[in-house]
């Protein structure tokens, strides 16, 4: 049985005529900012403050996209007769988004709490040697990113602190014992 002429044209026509009374749910991107899950992975923010550049973040990264530059500075004793000490201080931290994998091994890595996933993702550049990140933009990111999510009512206190709450009490009663004693 031959197909009747012009039978093709017509079942596309309907598919058109069909899609074309349907609402469209496509998001017009620029104009409709889409709704993200509120732990997205966008790019790394940094959290300066917590870096003690121990190197480990650059150290780990399997693309070598972390460049750390940094200097010793020696602090001076905090009471007399004390030792000076020596720090290490951040001169350079920066990313290379070009190879940056969005691994996060990074941020598992840093003991210090320094690296955070930010849910930003709008950081395009027309050129790719702008896409290495220094600390001020990454510094920029942290304001980005969202709040750890609450702890389960029913979970038990965290050690460090149910610790303090008990050295805040034992202080706290020790306070009143030498008030209550006295006349």
């Amino acid at each position: 049985m031959a197909p009747i002429p012009g039978s093709g044209l017509a079942k596309g026509l309907a598919v058109t005529l069909r899609t074309m009374t349907k609402k469209s749910v496509t998001a017009q991107y620029p104009d409709h900012q889409p709704h993200l899950p509120p732990r997205t992975r966008g790019v790394i923010g940094l959290f300066e403050e917590n870096c003690t550049v121990c190197m480990l973040c650059a150290r780990e990264c399997p693309d070598w996209c972390i460049y750390i530059d940094s200097h010793k500075e020696t602090v001076p004793a905090a009471a007399p007769g004390g030792r000076e000490r020596s720090r290490n201080v951040l001169d350079r931290f920066a990313i290379d988004f070009s190879l940056c994998m969005y691994c996060g091994i990074c941020i598992e890595v840093c003991p210090f709490d320094a690296l955070f996933w930010s849910p930003e993702f709008e950081y395009a550049e027309t050129d790719i040697r702008d896409l290495t990140h220094e600390r001020d933009k990454l510094r920029e990111w942290m304001w980005t990113v969202p709040a750890p999510p609450a702890l389960d009512p029913g979970a038990e206190e965290p050690k460090e602190i149910a610790a303090a709450r008990k050295t805040a009490e034992k202080l706290a009663a020790a306070q009143t014992q030498p008030e209550e004693g006295q006349p």
